[in-house]
């Protein structure tokens, strides 16, 4: 397994422990209605249905990233997300409690697709094409979503930094995108600099708008 392979991978499953924690806040209330009995299997049925339609979303956003400039597109629009992931500016779907099996795994499909956007289009930028990275790294990722989510968010309100970490690995991300657009390679390989440049500027600007957005939010009125 080489060097890219194995970043790839590193990237799909930071990218889904960063974004997909309010995944698990979203199985844990829907299914907190039910009985212990039904509960697990709430949270199997709905998440393994969830990840299913994620792969497929996935693979479908891996192969339409290569019409041309829509990955040039899809890296300027991953910057974006990177920018609302540091000033939390996105609002998840309003999540009811059910007391049937059925009503709180539709709950939970509905809304890791609701709320999957940001990691289908950051994943298939990362999968650089290649669908059985995305499936890998969902393997790898997912199970720790579920079980280790409360301490992922805990130490991402505890160590705020690690919002920033994650923010960075999207701009890297996008950055990636952008450079990769094939329509955009004949003028990438007059300006071979751009490959230097672009990746740490979009990290620098991502990082240091949202640092400028957060430190204008937290001054008093």
């Amino acid at each position: 397994m080489d060097f890219e392979i194995i970043q790839s991978i590193l990237i799909i499953v930071g990218i889904d422990l960063v974004l997909g924690g309010d995944n698990a806040i979203v199985i844990a209330l829907a299914s907190r209605n039910l009985p212990m009995s039904q509960r697990n299997k709430a949270i199997l049925l709905g998440t393994g249905l969830a990840v299913g339609l994620r792969i497929l979303m996935t693979g479908i956003a891996v192969f339409l990233l290569q019409i041309p400039f829509l990955q040039f597109v899809g890296g300027v629009l991953l910057v974006y997300i990177a920018m609302t992931l540091i000033t939390d500016q996105e609002d998840g779907p309003e999540i009811q409690a059910h007391t049937s099996l059925m009503a709180a795994v539709k709950t939970i499909v509905f809304a890791d697709l609701v709320m999957g956007f940001d990691n289908v289009l950051a994943i298939a930028g990362a999968a650089r094409g290649e669908v059985y990275l995305v499936v890998f790294g969902l393997l790898i990722s997912v199970p720790i979503i579920i079980w280790g989510s409360k301490l992922i968010l805990r130490l991402m309100e505890k160590f705020p930094f690690l919002i920033y970490i994650g923010a960075a690995v999207l701009a890297y991300t996008a950055a990636e995108m952008i450079l990769g657009e094939a329509t955009l390679q004949y003028f990438y390989s007059d300006f071979p600099f751009f490959h230097w440049i672009i990746p740490p500027a979009t990290i620098i600007i991502v990082l240091g708008t949202g640092f400028w957005y957060n430190t204008l939010k937290s001054r008093p009125s």
